[in-house]
This record gives structure tokens, sequence and C-alpha cells, in this order.
């Protein structure tokens, strides 16, 4: 069993904390299910919708309750991120709520329903190129005085995401597995600090798409490793891990899956044409890690996050 202590830089008195903090801004998503699908694996599998979250994403839990975390005077200056689009839209959000001025930083190759979103949002957006964002993030900031909200390496963002695992446990009982996706680490993160603070045994696994390898060759090999750089459609995953949510993930013993792109293609589509429920291929990725499971899963109650909805549905065409 792996201790409560043993898991570095946010607990779960900060996610208790951000709960109450972001309850009244966000939704409590609910649990669906697919009795073809248990059928097939001989599992209970449990879909935390956080596609139906504010924003259509879990990225408005950390935003929010990094948001309102600010003191005034940092407020005040405004927020800057960089974001490929679902942190993008939770933080003008978010910043919204608290009637500050918000800067996105967008990789000029975004899905443009989600640069569209962040501009509804209220974010003023600047594009640059995918491997530049964090330096013209760092330039914005530099030139506006803003303050940094991070998409994922910031203890006030795992905090809130972890509130996501949070309520499934609290809406599902006795979970052998729960499954979520990985890209730069926050949801992951927030979901290692609640399931190993409340449900030590239960085991977690990461799904990362096989053309954005980062995580698992991190974990593997105990060092951070770059982005591959290379296409995905998950797009929300192409980030690697900070260095915070790496600590927290190593610590917490999370397993990765990586799945092909036929894979989360065939899992998005399952969610919307079997589950009836709309969700971006990132999110698709850990329904199609629990397909590539398989016969793993027989007898087992399976938690899956589904992290987002937000989606041109252009996937559909593959």
């Amino acid at each position: 069993m792996i201790s409560v202590m043993s898991i570095p830089h946010v607990s779960l008195d900060d996610v208790t904390a951000a709960a109450t903090r972001i309850g009244p801004y966000i939704h409590r998503t609910p649990i669906a299910t697919s009795a073809t699908l248990d059928a097939k694996l001989g599992a209970s599998i449990f879909f935390k919708l956080e596609s139906q979250q504010k924003i259509g994403a879990f990225k408005a839990r950390g935003a929010v309750n990094a948001v309102f975390q600010l003191d005034e005077e940092a407020a005040q200056r405004g927020v800057v991120t960089h974001s490929s689009g679902n942190h993008g839209q939770a933080l003008a959000y978010a910043a919204a709520l608290r009637g500050l001025a918000c800067t996105v930083v967008v990789p000029d190759d975004a899905p443009d329903v989600k640069v569209a979103a962040m501009r509804g949002y209220g974010a003023d957006i600047v594009l640059t190129g995918y491997a530049d964002r964090a330096a013209t993030m760092d330039r914005v900031q530099a030139e506006s005085g803003a303050t940094v909200v991070h998409p994922f390496n910031d203890v006030a963002v795992i905090a809130g995401q972890g509130t996501a695992s949070l309520e499934l446990l609290d809406q599902v009982s006795d979970l052998d597995i729960v499954v979520a996706p990985v890209g730069g680490g926050g949801l992951m993160s927030g979901t290692v600090v609640t399931i190993r603070s409340s449900s030590p045994r239960t085991r977690i696994v990461g799904a990362e798409p096989e053309r954005v390898d980062d995580a698992i060759r991190s974990l593997a090999s105990g060092v951070i490793q770059p982005a591959t750089g290379k296409p995905t459609l998950a797009d929300g995953l192409r980030t690697s891990l900070g260095d915070l949510t790496f600590d927290i993930l190593s610590a917490g013993k999370v397993e990765i899956v990586t799945v092909s792109e036929d894979a989360i293609v065939a899992a998005a589509r399952f969610h919307l044409f079997r589950m009836k429920h709309l969700v971006e291929p990132s999110g698709a990725t850990g329904l199609a890690v629990v397909h590539q499971m398989g016969a793993q899963l027989a007898g087992k109650r399976v938690g899956v996050i589904v992290s987002g909805g937000n989606t041109d549905l252009s996937w559909l065409e593959r």
C-alpha cells in the first residue's frame, strides 16, 4: 500500500478546500454506463462525464480554483497562460467570474472550434508556433505584468483537477481501477492525490496516445522526456509532464497505457453513436485504454474520467 505522505506538493486537504471554493461555479458532472460495454468486458465501467463540465472540460475546475486563490493585487494584473484550447477556455471563464483580463497564447494549429470558444469566453488570443508557446507566454507576461496560471504545472490547478476524482469516489463505491488521460499530467496528478489518499488499493492508469508517448517514457526512465511534437487527434494531450506532475505521477505509481489513433477514434465513435455523448478524442483515450486492457478488467469496477467534449468532429472523417 502506498502511504498518503508519499505524494508530494498537493494534499487531499488542498483538494477538499478546492471543492468548497469552486463549488458555486462548476457542475457536479454525471456518471454514465454502457450495458453493451459491460457485457463485452465482463466488468462494470463508470464514466465520469467531464465533457459536460463548464466550458466542456475538466479544466474549469483547476482554472477556477487558481483564479479564486489569487490575491487582489495579482488578480488585477490579469492572467495569462498558453493552451491548445480547453485550459484557455477555462481560464477565460474563471477570469470573467472575477472581472479580470485574460490572455491565452495559442498554437497556430489549434482547432478552430477551441480558438473561437476561447474568444467567446472573453480571452485575448496570441497565436504562435506550437514549440514557441511557452516562450511567447513569458514575453506576454513580461510586457503586461499578468499573473501566469499554468495549464497543469501549478499546485492550485492540480488541486482543482483533483475534485473530479473526489466526486467520482463519492458517486461510485469500491473502484478497483481509475483511468484518466495524461497530457501535461494535471488531471492525473489531482487524481493521484485523491485516489491514493482515499482509496489506496485502487489501481491508477493513465491513457496516452502512442504518437505522444512522453509520459510512459518519462516514468519508465525516471527523467522527464520531451514531447514528441508529432500530430495526434488527441490535441489536448500533446505536451510533456512538468516537474510537479512528474513528481506526483512517479510517487503515485501511475501506470501508463498507450493507444493508437485508430483506437482513439473508435472510442470517440462509441461514445457518440452508442452512448450518445459528444467526447473529444483526448477524452476518448480512457475508453480506448479500457478496450485495450480487455480481459484484465473482468470482474472489476472501473472509473473512467472523460476529460472533455470540445471538438469539431473532423475525426469522424478518419
